[in-house]
């Protein structure tokens, strides 16, 4: 059974209440990625999940660490998460780079995805910040420079490019989208499937390793309640980390 870890898909919301002459807060934790990885153990996938407010301390941070596992994605959360480690952060030493050694074990025969958020890619007011990071070597997509959310509360429609890849079919006949984000696929890269005229499902080959690019969220707001409920959803899941973790063709 293909291991993944998926980093992120987690948020803690701090309310304020106003009511007349009072007010008073509120805070509760959220995650948006339990259908995702309910999908994925339908599909025979195992994932673990590191909540973002863990990231920081507990994503791996050598490539012995990570080959612990067949694939990593990471899922709306930034680059600072990963490089502001407790160590550097709060008492001012030097700390391993975890991206630097994910790059590494990337180019080394493992599987990376980076999932579409506020906080993929470029992000809200370009605050994931992933365009400078070691990421961009690897990824099959490059970023913009600024701001690269792309809102479609209309509805965006999906389509396959019909390219000869294992991950096409699997987006036949799924619904709308409601954004994304805006990135471009890079010479070399295999172009599944777009939202409106932009890339949604990119992937590359990179050393031994394997990257891909999902430009949309994994669950609510963007990637909305009828995509989740889809039946093709499990599968297009399944596909996109099995082909991660090194099953079926190139």
């Amino acid at each position: 059974m293909p291991r993944v870890l998926l980093a992120g898909e987690s948020w803690v919301v701090h309310e304020t209440h106003q009511k007349g002459f009072d007010i008073f807060t509120s805070t509760r934790f959220d995650t948006g990625a339990d259908t995702f990885i309910a999908a994925a153990a339908q599909q025979g996938v195992e994932v673990e999940q590191i909540y973002g407010h863990d990231v920081p301390a507990r994503f791996p941070r050598t490539v012995e660490e990570l080959s612990a596992y067949d694939a990593v994605v990471i899922s709306d959360i930034g680059y600072n998460s990963f490089v502001l480690t407790p160590e550097t952060w709060s008492r001012g030493e030097r700390s391993a780079n975890s991206l630097k050694a994910l790059v590494e074990w990337t180019r080394a025969g493992g599987g990376l995805m980076m999932a579409g958020g506020y906080l993929s890619f470029q992000g809200i007011n370009a605050a994931a910040n992933f365009a400078r990071s070691p990421l961009a070597e690897v990824l099959p997509v490059t970023m913009l420079p600024g701001d690269d959310r792309v809102e479609a509360p209309e509805g965006a429609e999906v389509s396959e490019t019909g390219v000869a890849h294992p991950l096409t079919g699997l987006l036949s006949g799924a619904p709308a989208l409601l954004g994304y984000n805006e990135v471009h696929a890079k010479e070399g890269a295999e172009v599944v499937a777009r939202v409106g005229e932009h890339v949604l499902l990119a992937t590359q080959q990179v050393g031994s390793g394997r990257t891909l690019a999902w430009s949309t969220d994994i669950g609510p707001h963007w990637c909305p309640q009828p995509f989740l409920d889809w039946d093709g959803f499990a599968p297009l899941v399944g596909g996109m980390l099995r082909w991660l973790a090194g099953e079926g063709g190139r």
